[in-house]
């Protein structure tokens, strides 16, 4: 189902930039959070906080359970599992800021056959321009904490894929119905629960060992999962499907691409994960296809006028 071209409202503006500054911020905290957790363990504490509280009183979205689940584990399970697993081994927060972009094009390049959306040339110009910066991180090697491993960079671009597909399920979801945004997020939450904690007893090898990280997790950890969920989660999902909602799926995933600008500095002041200059070299390309794929258009409007 196509979707007209639609401006971007204040009101969406001020949502967008502010799901760039929490999920720049997000990367740093996961990684405080997996001082003490274990990734999936980690996982099943962000949905249940972002979940269980907030039932009793928001009602479950008009909706098939087919969107609901779909998208909780999506969005939940498959990119947030996938995720974590790539920080815990080796995926620095500020790469991980970057690499999780290519959603942008895994989106478009789903959206077309499922949803019939059609990039623009100039969206499409964008997005080469950012790949090609992503292909620089990617191939960057160093000594330092900026560097990435194979298994972690593989694991963000798995995370990135799954992004992209909860991003078609909340477009599908708006096409089928109009639905509050935070009840969506806050039911579909429920969905990666149990399969997190049933990854996070294998993973520790024992039910036994998933209660003694949760018995001996220190007060920053628990404060990272208080914001996954909050902030991250409810917050920022809220803002980002309601984006979706209005707007073809295309219009919205390329504002994900400044993340990286708070998810670099943020990690560099943080964590010392400063990167290379190669590293920041691939960022440029990144920053500079997100402003060919939202400016592209009238920048070259201005040229020939």
């Amino acid at each position: 189902m196509s979707t007209a071209p639609r401006a971007l409202s204040g009101a969406d503006w001020m949502g967008a930039a502010a799901v760039v500054v929490i999920w720049g911020l997000n990367f740093v905290v996961m990684k405080v959070g997996l001082q003490d957790f274990d990734p999936m363990l980690l996982g099943a504490l962000r949905f249940t906080a972002a979940s269980l509280p907030f039932l009793l009183f928001l009602p479950r979205p008009r909706l098939p359970w087919r969107f609901i689940a779909g998208y909780g584990l999506a969005q939940g399970l498959g990119q947030f599992g996938f995720l974590f697993l790539g920080l815990k081994l080796g995926m620095p927060a500020g790469m991980a800021s970057v690499v999780m972009q290519t959603q942008a094009f895994f989106t478009l390049l789903l959206a077309a056959p499922f949803l019939g959306e059609r990039a623009t040339s100039w969206q499409w110009a964008g997005l080469v321009v950012a790949l090609a910066g992503l292909l620089v991180i990617g191939s960057a090697h160093g000594a330092g904490p900026a560097d990435m491993t194979l298994a972690g960079f593989l694991l963000t671009l798995g995370a990135a894929l799954m992004w992209a597909v909860s991003n078609l399920v909340a477009r599908r979801a708006a096409a089928h119905d109009r639905y509050d945004a935070l009840p969506f997020i806050a039911w579909s939450s429920l969905f990666p629960i149990l399969p997190f904690l049933a990854l996070a007893s294998w993973t520790t090898g024992s039910p036994q060992a998933v209660l003694a990280q949760l018995a001996g997790a220190r007060w920053p950890a628990w404060a990272a999962v208080a914001y996954l969920a909050l902030f991250a989660t409810l917050l920022a999902y809220t803002l980002w499907t309601r984006l979706l909602q209005r707007h073809a799926a295309a219009r919205v995933t390329p504002f994900s691409l400044l993340v990286p600008v708070v998810g670099l500095l943020a990690a560099g002041a943080f964590l010392g994960e400063w990167p290379t200059a190669v590293q920041w070299i691939g960022t440029a390309g990144v920053l500079a296809g997100l402003l060919v794929n939202q400016f592209g258009a009238r920048i070259l409007r201005m040229l020939r006028a």
